[in-house]
């Protein structure tokens, strides 16, 4: 029998585990790897190896080290046992406000809640593959693509304010509810509510306001397509808003109202233009219920400047983490959203919007392949999809998708977006509006279909369909930024260069990282009306520094610079634009009017080196510049040898 050959003891870790360098020896034919595996051995090898285990364990800095290994491992097992319990406090607030939620007909929020609840991350040694199947797709997407580190929900070392879970009413009104809940979910509004009219608990004082607004705004909706067809406007109101704020009023004032009648009193003084009040009996809401998604929605469509946002005293629930990446991310500031977004089902389509936000295409491609995955028959966010698709003219792609969200469920708002978005990509913009319009007529309110009807009438040179399309979504959401630009191109095309920097303006000011829009303005300040090219100028180079993705603020800078006979400038510019240029391995014919700017712009100033530089890469092409080049060169030669050009153009007539 071979013995051991060689053994090396390293230095036992903090853990306590000694580790072993590589050990290489045979023992009855088989070979010994580290020491954590040193079970396959056997005999004398065996009981030697065990000896020099034991040798590094036995001595005092072992043994101090094995107990510095055993707190760390405690210290450990204690904050995963800590998180895990945090997690599971949120699954069982959340079980229970789906519950509540789902027994009030709030069913947006009560998805919203059930999304969250299954893309909580859960302990696998637990829960089978089955149940964590929304967890770990998300979880990899956003290791891949998430720019910060953010924290679970709820943050470890933030101490959070305990809500505690509000009680249901007596059972005394309970048959009448049921009655009521099952005409509601009939969409009888008004039987729900007239069923509901002497009962006084909070369930049923709630339910019975609710369907009344709804009962409202379902009879404004009749009378606008009486009054002014399905894609008209209408001065038609929801009539019932009156004689709820007087009634919600009154119970405000005696303190007879739970959260979700405060929900529904928010929504109602929001409605009748009330915002500064709407705001604070939303904030009162929440913090007293803080996972009806519907309430912090609407606290959020009231939180158009970040002054508002910072005034609002919200309790430090973790459901405000979720509300401030949401708010974040309309108020465009996209680091904000990361830092607050949690690391759960729904909020991966909120890195979504900001990565599109951002025209971070790619990243915005995997993240919803991974969303459609997880959940083929979603369509909610598919538009968005589209809209990357679209952007990168993946066809198949789109078509596949404009398929699946046809079977799935074709009249929906999302689904006839994503269809004329497949028409327009394959030019067919006729049949593409049609598509919108029939979004339109599901929802009149869909801001997206609005602001792609006003492209595909860009594209079919309608510009005054185009402006009455852009100017509807304005009216919706006047922070959309597309359709300020929308309106701003619509005017460019009609030679009205003064409205159009009015909207680009408006649209740079909503999203200032965006070159486009820059670069829109310099060119209306370029126009022979304005003729402003100081001002071009400076927004040429805001564009260049927001990452010019198709390359025009450079050279563009380089031949305004030009113009206006500052030479060092144009140079540097075309210099940049250069290196964009090689470092991209493109072949434009920009290349070729910097290559020769700059051969000549170094002849002028007596650099004869780099200007040969130039010139002999100019030789490489077959047009003009190749004899312009050979010139240049020649009369450079002739200058350093000391002795006059021959060339004929030299000579004087």
């Amino acid at each position: 029998m071979r013995r051991l050959r060689k053994v090396s003891l390293c230095e036992v870790s903090l853990c306590g585990v000694a580790e072993m360098s590589f050990v290489r020896g045979v023992t009855n034919g088989i070979r010994v790897d580290p020491l954590t595996q040193y079970g396959v051995v056997r005999g004398r090898t065996k009981q030697k190896l065990v000896g020099l285990w034991q040798l590094g364990h036995t001595g005092k800095r072992g043994i101090q080290n094995m107990r510095a290994g055993k707190a760390f491992k405690e210290q450990s097992e204690k904050r995963v046992a800590k998180a895990m319990s945090s997690k599971e406090s949120c699954r069982a607030e959340l079980r229970v406000a789906i519950r509540q939620l789902t027994d009030r007909c709030l069913y947006s929020a009560s998805k919203w809640a059930a999304e969250q609840l299954v893309g909580i991350e859960q302990d696998p040694a637990k829960f089978t593959p089955s149940n964590t199947r929304f967890q770990r797709g998300s979880s990899s997407i956003r290791r891949k693509y998430r720019t910060h580190e953010t924290s679970v929900t709820p943050i470890a070392g933030v101490s959070y304010v305990a809500t505690p879970v509000m009680e249901e009413d007596e059972i005394v009104d309970g048959d009448f509810y049921l009655l009521a809940k099952s005409y509601f979910d009939c969409r009888e509004y008004r039987r729900a509510a007239h069923v509901l009219r002497d009962q006084k608990g909070s369930k049923s004082v709630f339910l019975r306001c609710y369907a009344l607004y709804l009962a409202g705004e379902k009879r404004k909706e009749e009378e606008m397509i009486e009054l002014e067809g399905p894609l008209g406007k209408s001065d038609a109101v929801n009539h019932e808003l009156v004689t709820l704020e007087r009634e919600l009023s009154t119970l405000h004032k005696n303190g007879t109202v739970d959260p979700f009648v405060l929900y529904i009193y928010g929504v109602v003084l929001k409605q009748k233009g009330r915002e500064n009040l709407a705001r604070t009996v939303l904030v009162e809401s929440v913090n007293s219920y803080p996972w009806n998604w519907s309430a912090w929605t609407e606290l959020q469509s009231l939180c158009k400047k970040v002054d508002i946002l910072s005034s609002l005293n919200l309790n430090s629930h973790w459901m405000k983490d979720f509300f401030l990446a949401s708010v974040y991310q309309e108020l465009r500031m996209h680091s904000d959203s990361y830092q607050n977004v949690n690391i759960y089902k729904e909020p991966l389509a909120q890195i979504a919007k900001a990565q599109y936000s951002l025209r971070e295409f790619d990243q915005v491609e995997a993240i919803f392949e991974e969303l459609l995955r997880n959940d083929p028959y979603r369509v909610e966010d598919m538009d968005m999809y589209s809209n990357v698709l679209y952007a990168k003219e993946c066809f198949s792609s789109l078509s596949y998708l404009a398929h699946r969200v046809f079977m799935t469920d074709k009249y929906r708002p999302e689904s006839c977006c994503i269809i004329g978005n497949y028409y327009s990509l394959k030019g067919q913009h006729e049949k593409s509006v049609v598509y919108f319009r029939r979004a339109l007529k599901l929802d009149k309110n869909c801001l997206t279909a609005w602001t792609l009807m006003g492209h595909e009438f860009v594209e079919m040179k309608n510009t005054p369909a185009a402006v009455d399309a852009y100017r509807r979504a304005v009216d919706i959401d006047p922070c959309d930024y597309r359709a300020w630009y929308g309106l701003g191109q619509a005017y460019e095309m009609m030679a009205m260069p003064f409205y159009a920097l009015h909207y680009f303006k408006k649209s740079a000011f909503l999203q200032p990282n965006d070159s486009r829009l820059w670069i829109a303005m310099a060119q209306c300040y370029e126009t022979d009306q304005l003729h402003m090219l100081d001002e071009a100028i400076k927004c040429y180079r805001r564009a260049a520094n927001c990452n010019d993705r198709e390359a025009i603020a450079l050279h563009q800078l380089a031949k305004l610079h030009s113009e206006l006979g500052n030479p060092e400038e144009a140079a540097f510019y075309y210099k940049k634009d250069l290196e964009r240029m090689e470092s991209e391995e493109r072949e434009e014919p920009k290349m070729v009017e910097a290559l020769l700017y700059l051969a000549k712009y170094y002849r002028a100033q007596k650099k004869f080196e780099d200007a040969e530089v130039y010139c002999t890469r100019l030789l490489d092409y077959t047009g003009p510049e190749r004899e312009t080049a050979k010139s240049l060169l020649r009369g450079m030669r002739s200058a350093q040898s000391g002795f006059p050009s021959m060339d004929v153009e030299h000579f004087p007539p």
